[in-house]
């Protein structure tokens, strides 16, 4: 007797304490009586009724991420995976829906995204599938949101991560961006070369100008110092030819005394005796006197021609009237 009421109070026990049962945050239970729903449970303490209710299932709240992984053709003819991530989420207000109306939610989802990529990829070429990889995901996701939320799924983001080309494809594009930047390289070399000679150019023709105009300035210098010399000799009785010549022998022993102060120079300037500067001063005093005989002698023949000219331009302009005269 004793044992009886034993066994039927650890089973009342029994049948009290699973009345109660917890649900976790961000769970919903599903409650099922004789087998036909009967309520949605949320997180906390919940009661039912033993041997009449029963948890027919939890359904996950938290937001979830699938991974799809697709190969496809490109418009032109190029093999590609991608990996397309989904995030997704059960409405906690749809729980029914997505208890009840889909069983395998994951391979749902994933038909959905072959059928989208499948679709927009094609039309496509590589470089754009790159470029619109966004455009991509748009329309994924708009895809999904149409056709989970009968299930009661919400569709939180849809990514293209990962986009795959044939190996032999993803070689000759490295080939290409590598020429192409070997080409960007030769490109800015030559600029900058161009740049380099076109300064050194600039300098040396600002050096030339500077060099000239210096020269131009001694040039002058010097012509100003003969001159003024020239003027000074005048003054004490000695001609310009005189003058002239004296400056030229004095300049030749002065550049004969700058050659021999330099004591590593090898250079000789012959002739370089002193009967050298008489014989200089003596051939540029007759120099002088001959050129001004010539210059005499052309400008007295140039006014004879004159006067010739003068004398035949009368008659002549006689000749021409006399016809008229006679008549």
């Amino acid at each position: 007797m004793n044992i009886t009421l034993i066994i039927l109070l650890v089973i009342g026990l029994f049948i009290f304490m699973s009345s109660f049962f917890t649900v976790k945050q961000q769970t919903s239970v599903i409650i099922e009586r004789f087998g036909k729903f009967h309520s949605v449970r949320h997180s906390g303490l919940q009661l039912k009724i033993p041997l009449i209710d029963r948890v027919a299932g939890r359904a996950n709240l938290k937001i979830q991420q699938l991974d799809v992984i697709i190969e496809t053709k490109t418009k032109d003819n190029v093999f590609v995976k991608l990996k397309v991530s989904v995030q997704f989420m059960v409405v906690k207000e749809t729980v029914y829906d997505a208890f009840y109306k889909l069983e395998y939610a994951h391979d749902q989802i994933t038909s959905y995204v072959f059928d989208v990529v499948r679709a927009e990829v094609p039309k496509l070429k590589l470089d754009d599938v790159f470029e619109r990889k966004d455009d991509i995901a748009i329309a994924v996701k708009r895809e999904l949101n149409e056709a989970m939320t009968t299930y009661g799924y919400t569709i939180i983001n849809t990514l293209v991560t990962d986009i795959d080309p044939d190996i032999q494809v993803k070689n000759a594009m490295n080939r290409i961006n590598a020429a192409d930047r070997e080409k960007t390289v030769a490109e800015f070399e030559a600029e900058a070369s161009r740049i380099r000679i076109v300064a050194k150019a600039k300098a040396e023709a600002e050096s030339k100008r500077l060099q000239g105009q210096g020269i131009a300035d001694q040039r002058r210098e010097i012509a100003r110092g003969l001159v003024e010399s020239v003027d000074v000799l005048n003054r004490v009785g000695i001609n310009s030819q005189e003058a002239s010549a004296l400056i030229v022998v004095t300049q030749h022993y002065d550049t004969l005394q700058a050659i021999g102060a330099d004591t590593n120079s090898n250079l000789i300037l012959l002739p370089n005796s002193p009967q050298a500067g008489s014989d200089m001063l003596n051939n540029m005093v007759a120099s002088f006197t001959a050129s001004n005989m010539v210059g005499e002698s052309m400008k007295k023949g140039s006014r004879k021609e004159k006067t010739k000219t003068q004398k035949i331009l009368p008659i002549e302009e006689k000749e021409e009237e006399s016809p008229e005269t006679e008549e």
